[in-house]
This record gives structure tokens, C-alpha cells and sequence, in this order.
């Protein structure tokens, strides 16, 4: 049943059902509002599940008439409710856009015969010439494009230059839509994570309190995670071809014999900026949309849902709103990302797969780019609303800190039984730095290549001077925190008991849960410049002085692909 142009006044209507018995299918009722539960009670009992309606009103008719397209009534959201925030991709995945590539190659491709001497078919252009075709592309509009829909509506078929044109358009939603949103999303994540560099918070290893870090070191690793995959997709050749049916150029050799048709085929999609190959029958274009993408957006959902925790426990505030944090926007996202996923899942099976030597149920699935991207881009812009809204709530993350003295079990229990010795590699030269001591050992060529002979090397001739030697040092942390509460007074108390020297528990004693971060607010501090060297070089490499408690050696720290 349509709505439309019913005589039934819908708005003096009410729904209702009931629970129907075993093997019945459920019913819709429709009651007017002025109805007597009485009386319905009446008609069920002569007839309680095969009645079907009751109207005061004349019997519904005539709901054939098609309702007008509008906001209201598209079927996708995107053309709906988001349209507003998606609209941007229109000018390259609407049907208009469709229709738009496909004249911008067909004229291009007429131009470019115009310039062979050999296609006398199609003389060489004058300089008038060439401008009113451009003129074609640059003036093309929504009527221009409705025209042709009319042509086609008569000839049942569309031109399958478009087919053609999917390269492009999906090259310049990219460029123009996509990556620059993904560009603004790293840069908020990151400027979030300088801003707030210093701000310690307790860290979570299977749900469970652990080692303390920075909220915003866990954000900068968002903004690394994100810079390394749109580089890749950034980087992924998108392929196009322009050599017939089956990529032969049968009709080409036969209208001109002489013309070196692979040549001409190859600066022409080169100069669409598409890279060329011969060997392409499917859509592999596609792949950009639907293979790499979706990486970044796993990301992203992981990121999403991490922040909806942390809002949850109460780390961060609203700025317009300070007693409560409504993450809606953080949800809009998620879900979008998992239709813009499963879409992109149905592609990457589809575009790779080709019957024979064509098959065009791929042109239909790559309609569907435009549906995978929108909600990709509704997501981003979800995301990114919200991070503009949120403020740390660092009372609160300092609370959480205070109630977990039981994190400094591992530093104090390193310190127990490990190795007091620093090791970095520095102008090619090995060192060992002892830190208590003070003594640093030179080491030989021979001990550098091996890492394990190293060990092995200084557990047997210094064992004295780099080991403490504390007993049962997990079993003595055990008792102490195991199943008890742990706080300031009673972790100083452990310390002061232990049989370490007084320079190992000073250094033990100044460890507070806020203190104890490692080098995370390093970390954070150069998420911008560790964005960059993905980008530029794809890997990050910097060097900076470590925090840690009684290491004042240079670190040196390498990540790459």
C-alpha cells in the first residue's frame, strides 16, 4: 500500500497489533482514534485473528499515484536526512556526474583522434574548434545531462564510455572529497594530542588497569594508524584502458590498419591521469574504494569505539554541555563505517571477478561507489564534529590514577630483578650504560652482532655490578597486591623494605601512577612531525631525551612498515 492520494485520513489513525498464536503471521490494525477498546474486544472474539481492519472512514483507493522525489522520500539516507554532509561527492558519483565523465572522455577521445593524421574521418581541429568542445565540458549541466537520460529512455542502452569513465571519477572523489577530509581528521586527532601531551591517564590491557600513559599519546597513535594507510591509498594506481570490448582493438585495426592503436590508447589514459594498462579487463580501479579503504575505516571504527569508552568513564566533557557527553556523533560514525565496509566488501569481490572476456554486472555494482564513499564521508564528519566538541576531564583522570598505586608493581619489580643496564646503539658504537653506577662499557665488534651473545656476554663476567638480586621478587609484589587494596602509604612502605640500595628506592620513591608514563608525553608531542615522515618517507625516525626515571641517555626510536 502506497501512501498518496488516500481518501482515509491517515492522521486520525492509530497502529496496533496482536501477538498472534503459533504458525499465524502477525497483523496490522488500523484504529481511528475515537475506537472503544470495547467494541474491539467484540470484533476480536468473533474474529480474533483474521480481522484485519477497522475504518469509519470510505475504503482506501486510488494509492497508485507515485510520490515525488525529495528528501522525504529517498530511499537512502544519504539523499535524505545526511544529504546536507555527503553532497559533496555528488559532482562525482551522482548519476549527473556519470553522465558528465562520460562527455568529458568522449569529447577528449574526439579531440585526440583529431590529432592522429592517419583517422581521416575526423580532421584536425582548429583552435575554435577545440574551444567549443571544451566548452561542452565546462558548461554541462543538469539539463544537459537530464537530455541525454531522454535519449537513452529511447534507445534502451547508455553509452559505454561511461564505463570508462569510472577511473576518473573515482581518482577525483578521492582527491577532492575523500583524502581531504581524512587530512582534516588527522590533523584534529593530532593537534588534540599536542594539546593535551602532559595528561596522564591509566591505560587498559584486557579491560584492566595497567601501565599509566597520556590520553593523548593513545590519541596520537590514531593519527600515525590513519597518516600510514591514506598515504597507501593515496599512493594506488588507479588503471584504465580504452582498447574495445576485449582490449584487442579489433574495430581500431580494421577502420585504420596502419595506426599504432596501443600507443595512442596509452597516452590517452595517461593524460585522464590514470595509469595504463594493456592486460586490464575488470574494474580493478575499484580496488582503491574497496580494498584499501576499509583498512583506514577499521581504523577509525577502533577509534570510535575507544573514545565512546573513554566518554563513558567520564574523560573527557562537553564544552556546551560540562555535566554529560552525548557521543551520538561518535555512534553515527561507527555505524556508518560498518555500511560503508559491508558495501565496500560486496566490491572487492565483485570488481576482481569477470566472465570470460566481459561481463557488465560490474557496472552496475560500481554505482554503488557513490553509496560506500557517502557513508565513509558522513563518518569522518562525525568523527571529527565531535572531537571540536570534547574537552579531557583531567580532575577525573587524575582520580582514576589515584586509586591505582597497585600500577607501580611493575617498575618496582623490574627493578627487583632486571638487568640495571642501558643499551643503545650511537655513531655506529654499542654502549652499556650502567645506571646506578654510573659506568658505561664500550663493547666490543665482536658482542655487537649478537644481542643474545651480549647478554649472555655481561650475565657471566658482571653479574655483580648489574643485577640486584632480590628473591622471589613476584612472589613479594603478589602478597602485596594481590586481592588487597594498594595505595601511596603501602607501596612506600614495600619500597622501604626492600634490600636495594638507597639510590635504587629514591629513585623508586619519586614513581607516582601519574609520573610513571614512560615517554608518552614525548610521543605526543611529535605526532605532527611523526604524521609527516609517514607521508613523506613512510617510516618515523626521531630522537629525542627519555623521561624515564634514571635513564638520562639519548633514545633512539625506529618504526617502519
Amino acid at each position: 500500500m502506497e501512501l498518496g492520494s488516500s481518501s482515509l485520513s491517515f492522521n486520525t489513525y492509530l497502529f496496533s497489533g496482536f501477538t498472534p498464536r503459533p504458525n499465524e503471521s502477525s497483523t496490522l490494525f488500523l484504529l481511528p482514534l475515537s475506537f472503544k477498546p470495547s467494541s474491539l474486544s467484540l470484533a476480536r472474539s468473533q474474529n480474533p485473528f483474521r480481522f484485519k481492519a477497522i475504518a469509519t472512514q470510505k475504503t482506501v483507493k486510488n494509492m497508485s499515484r507515485d510520490l515525488e522525489y525529495s528528501t522525504l522520500t529517498a530511499l537512502s539516507p544519504l539523499d535524505g536526512q545526511y544529504w546536507g554532509k555527503v553532497k559533496d561527492l555528488a559532482p562525482y558519483m551522482s548519476e549527473y556526474a556519470l553522465i558528465y565523465y562520460r562527455i568529458l572522455v568522449e569529447v577528449q577521445w574526439l579531440i585526440k583522434l583529431s590529432q592522429i593524421p592517419g583517422v581521416e574521418d575526423v580532421p584536425s581541429f582548429s583552435n575554435d574548434a577545440r574551444s567549443f568542445l571544451q566548452g561542452i565540458i565546462d558548461g554541462f549541466t543538469v539539463d544537459d545531462a537530464l537530455e541525454i537520460k531522454k535519449t537513452e529512455r529511447m534507445t534502451n542502452h547508455d553509452v559505454k564510455a561511461k564505463c570508462q569513465s569510472h577511473p576518473e571519477i573515482a581518482k577525483e572523489a578521492l582527491d577532492n572529497t575523500i583524502l581531504p577530509v581524512i587530512d582534516d581528521l588527522i590533523e584534529a586527532i593530532g593537534q588534540m594530542a599536542k594539546d593535551n601531551a602532559h595528561i596522564s591517564m591509566l591505560s587498559r590491557t584486557h579491560g584492566q588497569p595497567a601501565s599509566p600513559t597520556t590520553l593523548e599519546k593513545e590519541m596520537a597513535i590514531f593519527a600515525v594508524r590513519l597518516s600510514r594507510e591514506k598515504r597507501d591509498i593515496s599512493q594506488v594506481e588507479i588503471m584504465g584502458k580504452f582498447a574495445g570490448a576485449v582490449g584487442n582493438y579489433n574495430a581500431h585495426l580494421v577502420a585504420y590498419h596502419a595506426i599504432h592503436w596501443p600507443q595512442i590508447d596509452e597516452e590517452f589514459v595517461t593524460s585522464l591521469g590514470l595509469s595504463f594498462n594493456a592486460y586490464i579487463i575488470t574494474r580493478l580501479h575499484g580496488k582503491i574504494v574497496s580494498c584499501n579503504l576499509p583498512t583506514e575505516q577499521y581504523i577509525l571504527i577502533d577509534y570510535d569505539r575507544d573514545i565512546w569508552g573513554y566518554i563513558s568513564w567520564g574523560y573527557f566533557k562537553q564544552i556546551t554541555m560540562p555535566h554529560k557527553v552525548n557521543p551520538i556523533d561518535i555512534e553515527n560514525s561507527e555505524g556508518n563505517l560498518g555500511v560503508a565496509n559491508g558495501t565496500m566488501s560486496h566490491l572487492s569481490t565483485k570488481f576482481p571477478i569477470s566472465r570470460f572476456q566481459r561481463d557488465l554486472t560490474d557496472s552496475t555494482t560500481m554505482r554503488n561507489m557513490g553509496v560506500g564513499l557517502g557513508h565513509s564521508l558522513l563518518a569522518y564528519k562525525s568523527t571529527l564534529q565531535r572531537i571540536t566538541k570534547l574537552q579531557v576531564n583531567g580532575a577525573h583522570l587524575s582520580e582514576n590514577l589515584d586509586n591505582c598505586w597497585e600500577v607501580l608493581a611493575e617498575p618496582i619489580q623490574t627493578i627487583m630483578f632486571c638487568k640495571m643496564v642501558s643499551l643503545w646503539n650511537l655513531d655506529g658504537v654499542l654502549r652499556i650504560f650502567d645506571r646506578w653506577s654510573g659506568i658505561i662499557y664500550w663493547v666490543s665488534e665482536n658482542l655487537q652482532q649478537d644481542v643474545g651473545c651480549l647478554e649472555d656476554h655481561f650475565a657471566k663476567h658482571y653479574v655483580n655490578k648489574i643485577r640486584y638480586g632480590v628473591l622471589e621478587p613476584y612472589e613479594k609484589l603478589k602478597e602485596l597486591t594481590r586481592g588487597r587494596s594498594v595505595n601511596k602509604e603501602s607501596i612506600r612502605e614495600f619500597i622501604e623494605g626492600l634490600e636495594l640500595p638507597n639510590q635504587a628506592k629514591t629513585e623508586l620513591l619519586k614513581l607516582t601512577p601519574h609520573s610513571y608514563i614512560g615517554v608518552a608525553v614525548d610521543l605526543a608531542l611529535t605526532t605532527k612531525k611523526a604524521v609527516k615522515l609517514v607521508n613523506e618517507k613512510g617510516h618515523i625516525f626521531f630522537f629525542f631525551t627519555s623521561r624515564c626515571s634514571g635513564l638520562h641517555a639519548p633514545f633512539l626510536l625506529l618504526i617502519e612498515d
